[in-house]
Formats: C-alpha cells, structure tokens, sequence
C-alpha cells in the first residue's frame, strides 16, 4: 500500500513573500468598483426598446443608439451592487436570491443525506468495483453534463453535482480540480455547441428572426469535437494525478480537502444497508427530477428548491431522524454553502453597477460600428471576439442573445453570412468565456464548492480555453466560406 505525503509548508523569499491572492469576495468587489470608476469615463447611452411577443421582453432596435444623460455610479452605490445583485432594493424584485435560496437548501439536503452515511457507503461501493478504471467516470459524465447544456443550458442547477462529485472523485485517488473541471467543462462545452438551449439557441434564434435548427449540423459538429478535446485535457490531467499525487495543483490543500470532503470516512466499512439504498436512490432521482422539470416542465429555482425541500423530509423520514437531528444537519449543511450563495449575489452585482451606470448600450453600439462592412471571414471572427468580450460583462447567456443578436444579426446580411452563424459565433463566445469569467456565479459557486482557488482554475484552464478559442475560429470561417 502506498503512502500519501502530506505536503509541508515552505519558506518562501522575496518581494511577494507575504503575498496572499485575494478571495473571490475580494475579487468580485473590486471588479464591482471598477466597474464604477468606467461608468465616470464611458459614455452613457441608449437604444430604443421594442417588446418582442415571442421572447416576453424588450430588445434594442438596430440603429437608434443615442447618447443620454450619464448616470456616474458613485460608493454608495457601490455597497449597494451586492444587495441589488439579491434583490433591487428600490422595486424589491428578484435578481439572484432565488438562486442562493436554492443553493442553501441544496447544501441543507445534502448535509442530511451525507449524515446518513448513504453516499459514502456509496462512494465505497462504486470505487470498489471501478478499481483500475476509475478514470471512466471522466468521459461518461462529461457526456452527460454536456447532454444537459446543450439542451437545456445546464448553469445554476449544476452547482449541485460539485458536492457530490468531489468526494468521488478523491476517493478514486484524482483531485477536486478534477471533479469540477468534469461539471464545468462538461456542462460549459454543451452550452458552447448549444443546440436546442432555450436560453440559449432559441432565444437568439427568435431575436434574429431565424428558426433556430438553421446552423444545427455545424454545432452539433462543435459539441462532438469540443467535448473529445475537453476529455482528453481531463483525462490527462487525471491520469498525473492519480500516479503523483504532488502534481495536484492544490495538492498543498490535499489535507483539509480531505477532513472536509471525506472527513467521515474511516478504515471501517459501511454496510450498504437497503435504508443507505433507498436514501441514495431518492438522491440520484431528485436529480432525475430537476432535470426533467427543467428541461420539459418548465421548473425554474423556486420549484426546485421546494423538490429538494420535500426530497430533504422524505430521506429524513427514511433515516428515521429525530427532529432534533434533522434540523441540526439540514442547518450544517446549509451552513457549508453559504459562501456560495454570497458569492452568487456579489457577482450578480457587477451587472446591475453596469446596467445602472447606462453604459452597456455604449459598448453595445462600439461594437456594432467595428464589424459593419468586413469581408464574410472577418466579420464572423470579429463578431466572435465582440462577443467574447461582451460575455465578460453580460455572463447570462439568454441576457446576451436579447441585448446583442437583435443588433448584431442584421449586420450579417451585409456581409454575406447567414444569421445562424453569428448565433453560432455569439453561443461559442459566451461558452468559451463562461468556463472562466468571474462575474459568472456559476464558474465562482462551483469553484467555491470543490475548494479550488480561481486563480489556479484559471492557470490550468487557459491552455485548454487558448485550445478551444482556435477550434472556433477555424470552424467558424470555415462556416462562413460554405
């Protein structure tokens, strides 16, 4: 049997010796600020809006930007934008809190049904008979996540899946790197090849006046090739890890990471008692559940959550709890995503500081002036890069397609490029950057969860998103010369 080596603290030298990367809160407020400090130097500006039936919303009409009175955002508002990233405090609307509710109760159900010890009587069960091919997981749930972003646009309701994997996949002797890249890249390649998202394909579709299978075969040729690349990125990554631990890169975390993800394990067996199977087979299909509510009832974060909340008092019941304990481990579990849920808000907040300070217009327009008249190659490789640095600032994926398509999906026809490409060129944009953007809940949720810092992610993911970003290109002006 091998021993595993707990890393040790190293003495570090020089200028940065003391220096400590900042954490997300830390990060996500500062671009909040920032943020801030542009509305005082872009200029504000508008388009006029027209309701689109179709869509239930408002979107831009090509060609009547204006300039308007700006609306500099200043520190108070500032110290608002995380509130209002919850709820806007003046109308008392909805913004992110629906989904930080839902990741608490989430982290309540989990708590109860780890308490239990079903999923690691589970974990035991399933690495037992993998043994030697545990790496298998890898491309069968990369599939299975990049199924549900490509129908569905699987984003929020993912955030689940980390807390469940990241134990399984250390057990299986990988990292928790590992276990979010399978969720986030899985999930983030089937939203990039989009092809029947409704909050993705369809709705872009809608704002540009096309049925959205016009362009299908070409990203459905995008989803196969993207997901082979992001398996073998996995896999690779995986398979270092798994024959030297010390490759991890947050191998310097393996210790806590351990107490926390496998804290409850110990040299003794778990029996997989029929009780242990039930609660894991009411587990696995209240996923069941939410997916199919998502993708075909129309469920959003509130019905949701109540699915969980009822699946939470079915396992209690199972587990034959007592009150007392079943309070105390929904709240400890709640408790372990709270962070998350912060999190969500915060970064919610950037978009309100943008939206309020009225300059998303403006770089909405310099956009639409920078691809007017290209060449039918040029033009989808700029639109691709617009987009790109669009989705940094607008990470919602159906926000997107209202705010840029009814603009930018005209434009095409000058340039001699079929509108389906440029929904293709805005999906694989938002796609691309949605795998790294820290204004996205959640690319930030789901790191928070599988404790992995974002500066690290983003070290270990920038070769790969360099990879993608030439994949789309090439096919993407292969697209426009058909």
């Amino acid at each position: 049997m091998t021993t595993q080596t707990i890393p040790s603290e190293k003495k570090k030298g020089g200028f940065f010796a003391n220096f400590k990367f900042p954490s997300a809160y830390t990060i996500l407020f500062i671009l909040i600020a920032f943020v801030a400090l542009l509305t005082w130097v872009v200029p504000a500006g508008q388009y006029d809006r027209a309701m689109n039936e179709e869509l239930g919303r408002e979107v831009p009409v090509t060609g009547t930007y204006q300039a308007v009175e700006g609306n500099p955002q200043g520190v108070i508002d500032v110290l608002l934008a995380p509130i209002d990233g919850f709820y806007d405090h003046n109308s008392y609307e909805a913004a992110a809190i629906d989904v930080s509710l839902f990741i608490l109760i989430i982290g309540g159900f989990l708590g109860l049904v780890t308490k239990t010890g079903a999923i690691d009587a589970g974990i035991e069960r399933v690495t037992a008979r993998l043994e030697g091919r545990e790496e298998l997981m890898i491309p069968i749930l990369m599939a299975l996540f990049a199924a549900g972003g490509t129908v569905y646009g699987m984003a929020e309701e993912s955030l689940p899946f980390y807390t469940l994997l990241v134990p399984v996949m250390m057990a299986a002797r990988f990292d928790p790197l590992v276990a979010a890249a399978t969720v986030l890249l899985g999930a983030g390649i089937g939203v990039l090849g989009s092809t029947i998202n409704p909050f993705a394909t369809v709705i872009a579709a809608n704002a540009s006046g096309i049925p959205f299978t016009d362009g299908i075969v070409l990203r459905i040729a995008m989803l196969v090739i993207g997901w082979i690349i992001c398996v073998a990125y996995v896999m690779r990554y995986a398979r270092m890890v798994q024959a030297d631990p010390t490759t991890s890169i947050v191998y310097d975390k393996y210790g806590e990471n351990k107490a926390h993800f496998l804290g409850n394990a110990s040299d003794e067996k778990l029996d997989f008692t029929t009780t242990r199977k039930l609660i894991l087979t009411i587990f696995g299909g209240s996923f069941a559940v939410m997916i199919y509510g998502v993708s075909v009832a129309g469920w959003w974060m509130a019905e949701i959550s109540a699915m969980f909340l009822a699946a939470t008092i079915i396992v209690g019941i199972v587990a034959r709890m007592s009150e007392e304990e079943f309070t105390t481990s929904f709240i400890d579990g709640a408790r372990d995503l709270l962070g998350v849920a912060l999190i969500i808000g915060i970064a919610r907040g950037i978009v309100v500081v943008m939206d309020r300070g009225m300059i998303t217009d403006t770089i909405l327009f310099s956009a639409e002036q920078m691809v007017t008249g290209l060449s039918s190659v040029i033009f989808i490789n700029v639109m691709f890069f617009l987009e790109i640095l669009l989705s940094f600032l607008v990470p919602s994926t159906s926000g997107l397609a209202v705010l840029t398509m009814p603009i930018m999906a005209p434009l095409a026809d000058f340039a001699g490029v079929g509108r389906d490409l440029v929904i293709t060129a805005y999906q694989s944009a938002s796609g691309l950057v949605n795998l790294i953007t820290p204004t996205s809940a959640v690319v930030m949720g789901g790191l928070a969860i599988a404790r992995v810092p974002y500066v690290r992610w983003v070290k270990w993911v920038m070769p790969l998103v360099g990879i993608l970003m030439v994949f789309c290109i090439v096919v993407l002006s292969i697209g426009a010369l058909i």
